[in-house]
């Protein structure tokens, strides 16, 4: 009877188990790349089994510390119209001095994390609710900002949209400090329903109106750094939004948007582009965004749908996406598991490949795609896979692991551009991360 189970189980792998090819396909659009181990340990399982053990193993909290000051907000206690010029300058110097740790931190929690799908979407949330270092100034408040949208990444959307409206970070970045009855400002108003929620051309100009004066008095609180709310400053005033009419405040605007069947598309489009094709099929954004809705807007529900929808399986025609920088330096770290480049040259070389964490271009965030591949950048990213190929060439220069063909299996989605024969074993890290088709997933 042992036996006659143990046959079964061979024939179940064998007819539904998942092939390399799909395991490497599915770890390189929802991770930073994949190892050979991690791609053989996906191979006794059905593509679905996959997708449930990408979603269910994830975990929030980083494997590496949070940076020591990471509860300690800089302008707590401080009168800045007190300070000497020399203490406003040793300030600025702490500030900047924190503002690249938490980027290094960051940085180096991608390669080390054991979750790389959460660091993944953490990022995707980064740069849809963007907010700038820059501007926002304070690293505790991006610190704080970060550790909601991994508290957030795989879980509830409707929950996360709730606490981004209340953010210090996104308040002060999208100017809802100066929202008042007497002055309202529409900034956050505005991108809220642009870029966060339905998208352009799904709201008029009044509902932009609207919704400002029902975000009044949403502030942050000089002293503490936290969320406050000034009574003073809000307009308690009757307000028409989205074809409702009432005493709103802002949570009851969100409310009203989470409403929305065009809530749902918008972010669906953004998946669909960020893991399957930048051509959208009308479609099945719209199939998977009713069961996004009706989730009450659960993120591993979408994020299941994507990734078993037969758009993301078909293997024939699959549309290529390019890597961002973060992919590309991030992911041939974590495939050959080795820390070859110091986290400070890492951090350099992705930020002038146009990659610069906790500081986006701006409110639109990183555009993504061809806009990845334009001359100086392209200049950088094969400067730092010809670096990293060097290393790897040096490393593993006298030894038999990782022939030319385990890497053009491991590393390239399909057949490589240039010719590689025998005659580049001693050269073969270099030459195939500098084929023009490692740059893709």
């Amino acid at each position: 009877m042992k036996k006659l189970f143990f046959i079964l189980f061979l024939v179940q792998v064998v007819l539904f188990g998942l092939e390399f090819e799909e395991a490497k396909f599915l770890l390189n659009r929802t991770c930073f790349g994949a190892s050979m181990q991690e791609i053989n340990s996906f191979k006794e399982l059905s593509y679905e089994e996959a997708v449930e053990k990408l979603l269910n193993e994830t975990i929030n909290k980083p494997k590496t510390s949070y940076p020591k000051w990471k509860d300690k907000y800089m302008g707590e206690g401080v009168d800045f119209k007190k300070l000497s010029a020399e203490e406003k300058k040793a300030l600025r110097k702490l500030r900047r001095k924190r503002w690249r740790e938490l980027q290094k931190w960051w940085l180096n929690e991608m390669i080390e994390t054991e979750s790389p799908l959460t660091e993944k979407m953490t990022l995707f949330w980064h740069n849809h609710f963007t907010s700038e270092i820059t501007k926002v100034k304070w690293p505790s408040l991006m610190l704080r900002q970060n550790i909601l949208f991994r508290k957030y990444a795989l879980g509830s959307f409707a929950d996360m949209l709730r606490e981004i409206a209340k953010d210090p970070a996104m308040i002060i970045y999208l100017d809802n400090r100066t929202n008042k009855k007497s002055h309202p400002n529409e900034n956050f108003a505005r991108e809220l329903l642009e870029l966060f929620t339905l998208g352009e051309g799904h709201y008029s100009e009044r509902d932009v109106k609207e919704a400002a004066r029902a975000f009044t008095g949403w502030t942050v609180d000089r002293k503490t750094g936290k969320f406050k709310f000034k009574a003073s400053q809000h307009d308690f005033g009757e307000k028409v939004f989205l074809g409702e009419k009432g005493n709103f405040n802002g949570e009851d605007i969100i409310e009203i948007i989470l409403k929305q069947d065009r809530t749902a598309e918008f972010i669906t489009e953004k998946f669909y582009k960020e893991f399957i094709s930048y051509n959208i099929n009308v479609q099945e954004v719209k199939r998977i965004a009713k069961v996004f809705k009706d989730s009450n807007y659960n993120i591993k529900s979408l994020l299941y749908e994507i990734l078993t929808s037969e758009d993301f399986k078909k293997t024939a025609d699959r549309d290529l996406l390019i890597k961002s920088p973060i992919e590309l330096s991030v992911g041939v770290l974590r495939t050959f598991d080795e820390k070859v480049i110091p986290i400070n040259k890492v951090f350099r070389m992705t930020k002038r490949m146009g990659q610069e964490l906790f500081n986006p271009p701006n409110v639109k965030g990183w555009v993504g795609g061809k806009e990845w591949m334009s001359t100086n950048y392209l200049m950088e990213r094969r400067s730092f896979l010809a670096k990293v190929g060097r290393i790897l060439n040096r490393k593993y220069k006298k030894s038999s692991r990782y022939s030319i063909e385990e890497l053009k299996k491991l590393l390239l989605p399909i057949e490589p551009l240039t010719q590689i024969d025998k005659k580049d074993y001693k050269k073969r890290f270099s030459v195939i991360l500098l084929d023009p088709v490692y740059e893709l997933k």
